[in-house]
């Protein structure tokens, strides 16, 4: 197995900001490394020459690439044309300047909505480009796509030691909070808490409330790319997740459980379900010695705990 130590290394993680970076943020303060972060004030990653200069100014050692435009089935049906551009443009202006710079590792975050839409469950890494994607995402799906093939070919042609990780759904402190931009953990979140507060009989879901999600800590996730960073060197992407599904009703019930709201769910079956299911493949990652820590109830609990004091309460 590779080793990497992070230990003296300076550690820049590209969208600290974000809830997967806040999280790989927290988790290398457990290491012996200097965690460098720029705000978009100090460095637009859209803007390549500014990208370029930075890097060959800062001394970097190693990457996390977790900057992303993000956002769910709305977003994405909304905005396309934001979820292909800034994404490319994001990844392509980091990559090629890790590697100008000489950075000696990059961990790219890319995403488990680049497997086909009908992938064999659970989708192993082998599914990627073997079909069709879920149109509800599909612009931002190519994007994230292109990341991983970026990393392959810069490892192919250059030698860099790019590697790429995909997660499954996630959800945790710093998620982003929005009707249009959240994904379904947090707008969940946001539905239920607020129908408590109302006290409303009822919380409406988008679609069936059939489709079989995986869901990941973000905090877990963290732990991983660390563990990915420190541990693997290879072409091939690897899945992150619990290799474990719920559906979205028993994820809202989840959620309203948590929150001590006792209404009733309703079904938008005009809105789109999505994949009718999604869970990964861990077995790769889980070879290499890594699983994730936290169960799905402690992890929920402390997502809905840190909506309540950093979210909601601004509301009020």
């Amino acid at each position: 197995m590779s080793s990497f130590e992070l230990t003296g290394r300076r550690v820049w993680v590209a969208g600290h900001r974000g809830m997967a970076g806040s999280a790989i943020v927290r988790r290398l303060e457990r290491e012996s490394c200097e965690i460098v972060t720029a705000d978009r004030d100090e460095l637009d990653l859209l803007r390549q020459a500014e990208v370029h200069a930075w890097m060959s100014a800062s001394g970097i050692d190693a990457v996390f690439l977790a900057a992303a435009k993000v956002g769910g089935i709305l977003a994405n049906s909304m905005r396309p044309a934001e979820f292909i551009y800034e994404n490319l443009v994001i990844e392509t202006n980091v990559i090629q300047a890790a590697k100008d710079a000489g950075v000696k590792k990059l961990l790219f975050l890319a995403s488990s909505c680049i497997y086909p839409r009908m992938a064999e469950q659970p989708m192993h890494e082998e599914a990627l480009l073997t079909g069709p994607l879920e149109p509800t995402n599909e612009w931002y799906a190519i994007a994230k796509i292109a990341g991983v093939k970026l990393c392959q070919a810069f490892r192919r042609q250059y030698g860099c030691d790019f590697v790429s990780v995909m997660p499954t759904n996630l959800y945790g402190p710093g998620d982003r909070y929005d009707a249009e931009g959240g994904h379904v953990v947090a707008a969940l979140i946001m539905k239920i808490h607020a129908a408590k507060i109302a006290n409303s009989p009822t919380v409406e879901l988008w679609g069936t409330g059939t489709p079989k999600r995986e869901f990941l800590f973000s905090e877990d996730l963290a732990d991983a790319c660390v563990f990915v960073m420190k541990n693997y060197s290879g072409e091939m992407c690897l899945n992150v997740g619990t290799g474990r599904d719920m559906t979205i009703l028993e994820l809202a019930e989840s959620v309203a459980r948590i929150a001590g709201w006792k209404g009733t769910f309703t079904f938008d079956r005009s809105k789109p379900d999505g994949m009718p299911r999604k869970v990964m493949d861990v077995s790769r990652l889980g070879a290499l010695g890594w699983s994730a820590p936290s169960d799905f109830e402690t992890g929920i609990k402390e997502a809905y705990r840190w909506y309540e004091e950093n979210v909601a309460s601004l509301k009020n």
